[in-house]
């Protein structure tokens, strides 16, 4: 069994709490025996797969199967070009360069209904959407390459796993994937 959900912010990707401040999966109702395949951070939101099937671990969260991840960024400034570059060339985080992704603006700007609470706003410093597809999932690897480049991530979303698009599904809903949609998930993972 293989599961998206569109995780909220304020919820953590474990079924068991970690503090009083956050929600954990165990309020959506899932079925038994699932558990997330990876991760999103407590203030991160979007896409999260959940299954019953070991299996998937490694096939979706192992570097050497350079498996895509896109997530949409929404930035303190308008990235310039050549910070775009920077960060797609792969930047110094936590003593270690990060594998070269792929960095752009995001035209149009999406437009996400808003978060509770609401992200930092500073009239006088604008913001943009940028997307950045990776093939790496390091601890914070987004906020923390954001922030590199100078421009702190103030709201975060993975919108895509492999070939798997979280579409409309609202914020806080999931559903049981067919096996058609399972296959475009790992069909872009490389072979060893």
């Amino acid at each position: 069994m293989l599961i998206a959900f569109n995780k909220p912010y304020g919820v953590v990707s474990q079924f068991t709490g970690d503090g009083p401040a956050n929600r954990t999966l165990a309020e959506f109702g899932f079925p038994k025996n699932v558990y997330a395949i990876g991760r999103l951070d407590a203030d991160s939101e979007g896409l999260l797969l959940l299954s019953d099937e070991p299996e998937w671990n490694e096939r979706l969260l192992h570097p050497r199967h350079a498996h895509e991840r896109e997530y949409w960024a929404q930035v303190e400034r308008i990235p310039t070009p050549e910070a775009l570059k920077k960060l797609a060339r792969g930047v110094l985080i936590q003593g270690r360069k990060t594998l070269p992704c792929r960095a752009w603006i995001l035209e149009p700007q999406p437009d996400f209904p808003p978060r509770i609470p609401p992200i930092r706003f500073r009239k006088n410093v604008p913001d943009c959407w940028i997307g950045l597809e990776l093939i790496e999932g390091k601890n914070r690897q987004v906020r923390r390459m954001t922030a590199a480049i100078g421009h702190p991530t103030l709201r975060l979303t993975r919108v895509r796993i492999g070939n798997f698009r979280l579409g409309d599904l609202p914020a806080g809903q999931w559903r049981t994937l067919t096996d058609e949609e399972g296959k475009i998930i790992i069909e872009t993972v490389k072979s060893e």
